[in-house]
């Protein structure tokens, strides 16, 4: 059972940087942030679990059944990630190329300690064992500082991160003519091809690092998640799949654009991103594939588009994204219906199996926790997970420094083209990381 409270706040802003601070202490941390972006499905402009009651650390090898028994006998909050890997457990595939970041395949807690910020309302959660802190931590917390200074890079104690590439933009070129090469062969119609970008002996400041990810992307599914010496810094626009009651909604994204300082040139690229025949078939394969894995759980007839190839702007790029929905049956356990949708299918391809199988075969890292998702469920079996792109992953003690990013390889594609889209998208960390303006 929980205690909860209810606060006004005079400046939300302030209070969520101050929340954030205050919560470095913990070992266990989960902060997921929508930076006000205005959304049709929304519950909390930011949340933050923090300091573990129980929780499940696992590898792939029946994760959901574990996950399922979890979520069911806590019947509480619970916050956490599911890894890429995970298509271990739903399928018979493999994971075998080298991974440098040891990230479980699956975690989630029930944190003692709940905040849930919508407006300017915060709304505290603390288990029984722990609510007598409830007002002295939140004297504590107004104490932090109120603002975060960004105008000056701050040099990692370990020296400059120099960041390196796990294949060359030759090999890249390479290995998109090999998928395209299945394409043409019809073994797939498209598949989400990635390539690691990566320091050793490398460390950084996790939480001023995460925010000045956070200022230069203003996402609407950023996350700060601590799991003791692993760290995830995530600046994702991306959502997976959200349940409402028995409702489900899958956002997928598939399309990018660069944006421009010049209106006129901006609203054109905006345009011409919506009515480009290469861009729009990748994102309708995909809706395909959402529809397809949404039927699975959902009751008859009730698979719907609500918005077709959309296209959003954020601060780095502007976005295509669809918006799927279902109804299931109140019966239905809500981590089946993840696990009959996981991995997302903007990650993955089309054909799923065939195009994740391609994809193990053609990458060079394992992609773990990038491209996996991060959320929570609540106490009545609703959740809301994003999907890990655009996202630092640091382990403390390796001192190893990772970010992934990929795009959709279909029949039209251009391997340069799509070499230029990868750097575009991974622009943010790296200037995060290098210090570049």
């Amino acid at each position: 059972m929980r205690s909860i409270k209810k606060y006004s706040l005079e400046n939300p802003s302030q209070f969520k940087n101050q929340l954030l601070a205050w919560a470095q202490q913990f070992e266990d941390i989960i902060w997921l942030d929508s930076n006000n972006y205005a959304q049709q499905y929304h519950s909390y402009d930011a949340v933050l679990g923090v300091e573990a009651f129980t929780s499940i650390r696992t590898d792939y090898d029946n994760g959901f059944d574990k996950l399922k028994e979890y979520q069911e006998q806590t019947a509480d909050w619970i916050f956490g990630y599911l890894s890429y890997d995970l298509k271990n457990d739903v399928e018979n595939l493999v994971s075998k190329n080298s991974d440098s970041l040891d990230f479980p395949d699956l975690y989630f807690f029930q944190p003692k300690k709940l905040f849930l910020l919508k407006n300017n309302v915060l709304e505290v959660h603390y288990l029984r064992m722990v609510d007598d802190e409830m007002e002295e931590d939140l004297e504590l917390i107004r104490t932090f500082p109120k603002t975060i200074d960004l105008s000056q890079h701050q040099e990692s104690p370990c020296g400059r991160v120099k960041i390196s590439l796990r294949i060359t933009k030759d090999e890249y070129k390479k290995k998109v003519n090999k998928m395209l090469a299945h394409i043409h062969r019809g073994d797939i119609y498209e598949a989400n091809f990635c390539q690691e970008f990566f320091a050793k002996d490398s460390c950084i400041d996790p939480l001023q690092t995460y925010f000045h990810l956070n200022d230069i992307s203003t996402p609407p599914f950023a996350t700060f998640l601590k799991m003791n010496d692993l760290f995830l810094l995530s600046a994702s626009p991306e959502r997976y799949l959200r349940k409402e009651g028995q409702k489900i909604i899958s956002q997928p994204i598939k399309g990018t654009a660069k944006r421009s300082d010049i209106k006129d040139e901006d609203e054109k690229m905006a345009k011409d991103l919506k009515n480009d025949p290469k861009e729009r078939s990748e994102n309708v394969m995909i809706v395909d594939l959402v529809r397809n894995d949404l039927s699975r759980t959902a009751v008859k007839g009730s698979v719907t588009v609500e918005e077709l190839c959309e296209v959003y702007s954020f601060k780095q790029v502007h976005q295509m994204i669809s918006t799927i929905v279902s109804k299931i049956d109140p019966e239905t356990s809500p981590v089946e219906v993840i696990k009959t949708t996981f991995p997302m299918g903007s990650m993955t391809g089309a054909p799923k199996i065939s195009a994740m199988q391609i994809i193990e075969n053609l990458e060079e890292s394992k992609r773990g926790l990038y491209s996996g998702a991060v959320g929570y469920f609540t106490p009545t079996g609703d959740f809301d997970f994003n999907v890990v792109i655009r996202s630092i992953l640091y382990n403390e003690t390796q001192k190893y420094i990772s970010y992934t990013v990929g795009g959709a390889i279909t029949a039209k594609s251009d391997p340069d083209k799509e070499y230029e889209e990868c750097l575009l998208k991974a622009k943010a960390m790296r200037e995060v990381l290098e210090g570049i303006v």
